[in-house]
């Protein structure tokens, strides 16, 4: 068997402590079927509003933010919802374009959208043609939504493998072109001319596989990830630039050099074998990607765009197939999903294991990945739901690391992994199943927050947006200093880094965190809070400068706190604005 770095064991499990443990029974469990009137449950989180998907669009999947927009992807296109009013979110525009399940991304003026089945076809049509049609289109679309309302097809960037996802790197060094990851999961497409060169299948998963018989490695359309270019000024002449071979064995060269597939062993998972990424998250402002790679988690170095390279490779006898990535702020871990079964087999039965379909969370060390614990969301779901980890994103709480989730017929989970060896779940939201006798795909594709809310892509039902709401978990300050971090557009393969413009909802945050973690209580605490509230009321009149800074200063000295505390550090930054 080909090496794969460290073999993580994964032997322990942290039991996920979950925002209504302390009832016998979770809200979640027994909840009544139906389609738009199904039973609910909410912890700590409220249902705002959910749109109905219209016709034709069929299965939702994934999302895209710009400006005051959500584009949702659909295997029939993409729509595109207002949401200036988060409570009423209106449909402005939709986009029919069928292809496969339509993961959508923007950068500036461009929209992305990869197609990997079909009828995907060069001019967006309806109706399949044959493989060997010129009308056959697998690959990425580029888009100019110059006007929202009306988008341009300006390029198609064809791939042997199509492309089941894609990631939008912009390099911080290179104003002039954005960069596009092609995780391809398809069928070789052997019969097409549409591909410079040709397309070449060679079977098999080993490292002997795919090597000549001189030992030679062999140019297969499996095993790579492709990178393409796109300048920003003349996006139709997108093309691919590098076939990054992220799998190489290092002794032989061959291109199959991790997992080969197969069973980890009596009583643990069947993994895929890593002939592709699913899904790779990048990071550009710390250099880094994370691949979730079928049978592999990979650490990518992405200084370079053009030329990634893997840095580290991890597998786990606990997962059947790597299916995404999310690092926290600091780029210090990482959170891998499982996504057993498929994303359509119900797996949070009562008997399904906890650390099965489930998130693998690591830490970042030397640049190697280091198993902490998993995370799983903890109701038990009927034979009725397709239940999985699937896609989410940070929440920019300061201080704490946060993510929302969505684990499709599971509903949506918010948990904290800033102890990444003991994830807690803080909020959650669940509906019923589809149908009470039958399982019927659907729940949450995709749950992000954007701007202040978390939003939604309900497989079958619609468009949800949703609030956090104030509890024990999270404060009603927390909530407001996530909200004060703002994006111009978003896409969660394509992570930013968050940082909080100095604020008294920060200030209070980690006021907050210091309560909740027993470093502040009593008079201290009380005294804080009342030299911050001081200091507000001053704010508004330039004379008061002087006084709201000692104010503040006095919080500072009453905190108790080290000078490089974040608490500390948080009052200073504050304090430097209005002196």
């Amino acid at each position: 068997m080909a090496a794969v770095g460290a073999l993580t064991l994964g032997l322990s499990l942290a039991t996920a402590t979950s925002a209504s443990a302390d009832t016998d029974a979770d809200p979640r469990e027994g909840l009544t079927a139906g389609l738009h009137d199904a039973g609910q449950a909410a912890s700590n989180i409220a249902l705002l509003s959910a749109q109905q998907k219209t016709a034709p669009f069929t299965t939702n999947s994934d999302l895209a933010f710009t400006g005051d927009h959500a584009i949702a992807g659909n295997y029939f296109g993409f729509q595109i919802y207002d949401i200036s009013d988060p409570a009423a979110p209106t449909l402005s525009g939709t986009f029919v374009c069928p292809g496969g399940q339509g993961d959508v991304s923007v950068a500036g003026n461009l929209l992305f959208m990869s197609v990997e089945s079909g009828p995907g076809r060069l001019d967006c049509g309806t109706t399949t043609v044959p493989a060997t049609d010129p009308q056959t289109f697998r690959g990425v679309r580029v888009f100019d939504i110059t006007d929202l309302t009306n988008p341009v097809q300006v390029a198609a960037v064809q791939t042997c493998r199509g492309s089941h996802t894609h990631t939008v790197v912009e390099d911080p060094d290179d104003t002039e072109n954005v960069y596009v990851y092609v995780s391809g999961t398809a069928g070789v497409r052997t019969t097409t001319t549409a591909v410079d060169g040709g397309c070449i299948n060679v079977p098999g998963n080993t490292v002997e596989s795919q090597l000549d018989a001189e030992g030679n490695p062999v140019p297969s359309a499996r095993f790579l990830v492709e990178v393409i270019k796109v300048p920003l000024a003349a996006p139709q002449d997108a093309a691919v630039v590098n076939k990054a071979r992220l799998f190489t064995d290092a002794t032989t060269g061959s291109s199959a050099g991790l997992w080969p597939g197969g069973s980890h062993g009596e009583g643990l998972q069947s993994t895929s074998a890593t002939d592709a990424c699913h899904d790779i998250t990048a990071y550009p402002e710390i250099g880094l990607a994370a691949g979730a790679c079928e049978g592999n988690g990979i650490l990518i170095d992405i200084s370079d765009p053009v030329n990634p390279v893997r840095l580290d490779a991890v597998t786990d006898p606990r997962f059947a197939y790597w299916h995404s990535a999310t690092f926290n702020n600091d780029g210090t871990k990482v959170v891998f999903t499982d996504e057993w079964g498929g994303g359509s087999s119900a797996r949070c039965r009562a008997q399904d294991p906890q650390n099965w379909g489930a998130n693998a969370i690591f830490d970042i060390v030397d640049g190697k990945l280091e198993f902490r614990s998993y995370y799983k969301m903890p109701a038990i779901q009927t034979a009725q739901e397709n239940c999985v980890a699937h896609n989410g994103s940070l929440i920019p709480v300061p201080g704490r690391d946060i993510m929302v989730q969505a684990w499709y017929q599971g509903g949506l989970s918010v948990f904290d992994f800033t102890d990444s060896s003991n994830p807690v779940e803080i909020a959650y939201f669940d509906r019923g199943p589809n149908d009470a006798t039958r399982l019927v795909t659907g729940g949450y594709w995709s749950t992000y927050w954007y701007n202040g809310n978390v939003y939604g892509n309900e497989i079958g039902r619609g468009f949800d947006s949703l609030a956090l709401q104030p509890s024990e978990f999270l404060s009603a300050n927390e909530i407001a200093a996530a909200g004060e971090y703002r994006l111009a557009a978003f896409n969660a393969q394509a992570q930013p880094k968050y940082g909080h413009a100095p604020s008294f909802a920060v200030v209070r945050s980690f006021v907050d965190q210091a309560e909740r973690g027993g470093a502040l209580s009593g008079g201290a605490l009380s005294e804080v809070r009342k030299h911050i509230d001081k200091a507000e009321k001053l704010v508004g009149n330039p004379a008061d400068a002087s006084a709201i800074v000692a104010q503040l200063d006095n919080a500072a000295r009453k905190s108790g706190a080290a000078a490089d505390s974040a608490l500390v550090e948080a009052i200073t930054a504050l304090a430097g604005t209005l002196d």
